[in-house]
């Protein structure tokens, strides 16, 4: 009981650190921690116990019934909607909430990049994430069972790989360069696709879908910038897109699995997400404020909320 508790609990973690990747780089602290807190105490249990505490979605019977006569239900093995959607669709609130990092974007409307500070850093993060998805959908089987592990160990890393290559192959195509940051969150994208039914699909299902989430991220990181939604690390595609391709995924690539009730769980977990996190953002910017002053953006987070410098040899706040 209390392994299940550490593990649902970390789920729940899991979504909140998803909008935080999306708020960065101007955001108050303060006012982040009290959302957090708020969005894994209230919001996420509610969604997450209509699946996981037995609640009305593991009895959904919109797809009709299994050979045994009951329901099929909804399913989602690790949590492509009921985490990393969820923390998606919330990311996406809390964005338009805040809006942009200065500069993002000039007024005649052109996407104006802000570099990340360190590519290799990036790189050793994503690969770590990676592994750890091991233990988030591995641990998911909720038994040492050596075949059904390792089952969902190869689905997982399969979707992962070809993530990376159908992120870096669109990349290439539209950007005229193999770029890195696509790479990376293709990896992700795969990662969170494969999430819902890497104990049910097959190998080569398993591929295609991380192909599917590898190119569909690109397109959303492309779309979200001409729509003005700035994201820093693309969490909202990553997370929010890829994690509705991967519950759909399920009713497509599954047997005996339906898809007219993982579509109907998708809006509804995705929907409840967005407007009960654009609701708790917009009550915590009415009472205290979201977002840091303008000098305090432009000479960076690390001094103005923490009172240190990240880089005091290399930036000007040194001088």
């Amino acid at each position: 009981w209390w392994t299940d508790f550490i593990f649902q609990a970390m789920f729940a973690a899991t979504a909140a650190t998803i909008v935080s990747g999306a708020v960065a780089e101007r955001i108050k602290l303060s006012s982040f921690l009290i959302y957090a807190t708020l969005l894994v105490t209230f919001i996420y249990p509610i969604t997450g116990s209509w699946q996981w505490g037995g609640g009305w979605l593991s009895t959904l019977a919109l797809g009709g019934m299994n050979a045994d006569g009951d329901p099929i239900g909804f399913y989602d093995f690790a949590g492509s909607t009921l985490v990393h959607a969820f923390g998606g669709f919330a990311a996406l609130a809390a964005v338009m909430v805040l809006g942009p990092r200065l500069g993002k974007y000039t007024k005649d409307g052109r996407v104006r990049p802000i570099l990340g500070h360190s590519m290799p850093l990036a790189l050793i993060g994503v690969f770590l994430l990676w592994l750890g998805w091991y233990g988030f959908n591995g641990g998911s089987v909720l038994s040492a069972d050596p075949r059904g592990v390792s089952y969902v160990f190869v689905t997982t890393t399969l979707a992962a790989a070809a993530g990376c290559m159908g992120a870096v192959v669109l990349s290439w195509m539209l950007l005229k360069k193999p770029d890195l940051s696509m790479g990376l969150n293709g990896i992700l994208a795969g990662l969170v696709g494969i999430t819902a039914g890497a104990d049910v699909v097959g190998m080569a299902s398993a591929i295609i879908i991380g192909l599917i989430a590898g190119a569909l991220v690109v397109l959303a990181v492309l779309f979200f910038d001409k729509l003005r939604i700035d994201d820093p690390v693309g969490a909202i595609s990553v997370h929010g897109i890829c994690g509705v391709w991967g519950t759909l995924a399920v009713g497509i690539f599954a047997a005996d699995k339906s898809l007219i009730n993982q579509v109907v769980v998708v809006v509804a977990v995705s929907a409840t997400a967005f407007i009960a996190s654009f609701v708790l953002f917009s009550i915590i910017k009415a009472i205290m404020g979201v977002r840091v002053s303008e000098e305090e953006e432009t000479e960076g987070l690390d001094i103005g909320e923490h009172g240190n410098e990240a880089y005091p040899d290399f930036t000007a706040a040194h001088k």
